[in-house]
């Protein structure tokens, strides 16, 4: 490839894959299936899908998954996200690819061997299949089989350890709460749900969803983002890569980096703004987004080329960012409807974070004013 790459392109091209520049996308859906996975845990989903949708409003995913436009499971360093039906079950094989409920530990504890889950993962289906059930409706369907008569506090746990193979499995998924109430369903209610993918068709599809939103990247990023997230394995993830290099990845070299990066986007991304297609280097775009936004997790608070060093603790533990150009410049927060926001340089916040006040207003859906000191 004859034209040089910098990360400035780099991240402005990630930028607009992620819907963060351009005109933003239609839905939810069309959100979530790019990013591969946001968190759910908390309301920072809403807010972190609004500002990459072109007409965002509020309550916007919350209505998208309970029309089952998209699933809400156990997936992702063990915690509930929102991902796309036809799609989550990629990300499940790979989570699903230890075999945790098989270890010594789990065996002991739980006292199941791995013959018993079979008829016990059928057993919570078909539970299931007559429509959503809270954590103790489900412990007490179950518990009438003398066999599994001993799992009640298993199925119970508020730490919802025990769930979670089944949701890996595809045998369960999140549903919508129910007076508060953690609520538990088939994950077949989702428009588009396919099952989980085998294992050898899922990893190398999950190496290109990653490249496709987080490219290009290193490999140590797809074994932070399939091995640490998921627990795929560091051999399956190095193989999964290695099967597609050549014909589907190959790597650029972005100043001295070595990425990895899907070959047919290679030419948009090396082309000059400009001159047609190109990635167009965002030249001061700023974005306001939530904490443990996707753009962080994706890449993660060690990579330098988004967060600065010396500031990975706090964005961790769920700072807000403010973006000029894909990399992190300050923080901001929200008090009483007016933004506060606090560049690292120290100097007065960039006249962008006007535009982005509005923004946050209309992913809100509430008045958020910004006086610019």
């Amino acid at each position: 490839m004859g034209a040089a790459i910098g990360w400035h392109e780099v991240l402005a091209w990630r930028m607009r894959r992620q819907f963060l520049t351009g005109e933003g996308a239609s839905s939810v859906e069309e959100v979530v299936r790019r990013l591969v996975a946001v968190p759910s845990w908390s309301g920072d989903a809403e807010l972190a899908i609004g500002v990459r949708m072109r007409h965002p409003h509020p309550g916007s995913v919350a209505a998208a998954f309970a029309q089952g436009r998209v699933v809400k499971t156990f997936a992702f360093r063990g915690s509930m996200n929102y991902l796309a039906p036809e799609d989550a079950g990629v990300s499940l094989a790979l989570r699903a690819a230890g075999r945790q409920w098989e270890l010594k530990s789990w065996r002991e504890y739980y006292r199941l061997e791995p013959a018993d889950w079979p008829p016990l993962r059928a057993a919570v289906r078909d539970a299931l299949s007559a429509g959503p059930l809270s954590q103790h409706e489900l412990a007490a369907v179950i518990v009438r089989d003398a066999r599994f008569s001993h799992l009640g506090a298993a199925f119970t746990d508020t730490s919802c350890t025990f769930l979670k193979p089944f949701a890996w499995q595809g045998d369960l998924s999140l549903g919508v709460p129910r007076d508060g109430a953690l609520m538990l369903q088939s994950p077949t209610v989702a428009a588009g749900w396919s099952g989980v993918v085998e294992l050898e068709e899922a990893g190398p599809e999950a190496v290109r969803a990653y490249l496709s939103a987080y490219g290009p990247a290193s490999a140590d990023h797809l074994q932070y983002w399939l091995g640490e997230g998921l627990s795929a394995g560091r051999k399956r993830i190095a193989g999964w890569i290695a099967r597609l290099r050549g014909a589907e990845i190959v790597t650029v070299d972005v100043e001295g980096d070595e990425l990895l990066c899907l070959a047919d986007q290679v030419d948009a991304l090396a082309t000059k703004p400009g001159s047609g297609s190109g990635p167009a280097p965002a030249a001061g775009a700023v974005r306001l987004l939530p904490g443990l936004d996707p753009w962080i997790l994706g890449a993660g608070t060690a990579d330098e080329h988004i967060v600065p060093p010396g500031r990975r603790g706090e964005f961790s533990r769920g700072a807000n960012p403010v973006l000029i150009d894909g990399r992190v410049a300050g923080t901001w927060r929200i008090a009483a409807d007016r933004l506060a926001v606090s560049p690292f340089s120290g100097a007065r916040p960039p006249a962008a974070v006007e535009t982005e006040c509005g923004r946050l207003s209309e992913a809100l859906g509430r008045e958020i004013r910004f006086d610019g000191a």
